[in-house]
């Protein structure tokens, strides 16, 4: 599902699935391919257990998906943004539960049970479909908002000022 075991592949313990589209193996949803490929980016070292998701589904897949999902039963008319919101922030308390008296959790959840890890992959669903259908609600194009966000994330916080450090922007000198 998220794990890497650090040797540019993907833990082999979960389920595998062939992409209807490009045949390649998908595992927990996530291609299975030798993520070791990948270039650095700006002259940093590569990151051999770099973690990358599968290509499908896209974002309007996803929002297509719940709309028809929501066509289908009515829902419309409960789904509005506000309780759309409220849904997703319950959703996202239930992943805080999962998390919640383990301490530090190591990247890759090496000590977690694949039910675990199933339990959190559903949670995490919940919360990306209800912020899908968030954005749709609201008119907001997710792609390009993201692409406008990291844009702006690069002027505030450029790497050769910010490099190792997780202070604020607002707390950096020039």
């Amino acid at each position: 599902m998220m794990a890497s075991n650090g040797t540019c592949g993907v833990n082999g313990d979960v389920s595998s699935v062939p992409s209807k589209s490009s045949g390649q193996v998908l595992v927990n949803g996530a291609a299975a391919e030798d993520s070791c490929l990948s270039q650095p980016l700006n002259g940093e070292a590569k990151r051999p257990d770099r973690f990358t998701f599968s290509v499908e589904p896209t974002i309007e897949d996803i929002r297509r998906m719940q709309a028809e999902f929501t066509d289908e039963r009515d829902w419309n008319q409960f789904h509005k943004p506000r309780n759309l919101l409220l849904a997703m922030v319950g959703e996202v308390g239930e992943v805080s539960e999962l998390f919640q008296w383990r301490g530090e959790v190591a990247e890759g959840l090496p000590d977690w049970t694949e039910a675990e890890r199933e339990q959190l992959a559903q949670e995490l669903s919940d919360v990306l479909i209800y912020l899908v259908e968030l954005a749709e609600k609201c008119r907001v194009d997710l792609p390009q908002a993201v692409l406008r966000k990291m844009a702006l994330n690069r002027l505030k916080y450029p790497a050769r000022k910010v490099h190792g450090s997780a202070k604020k922007y607002t707390e950096y000198k020039d």
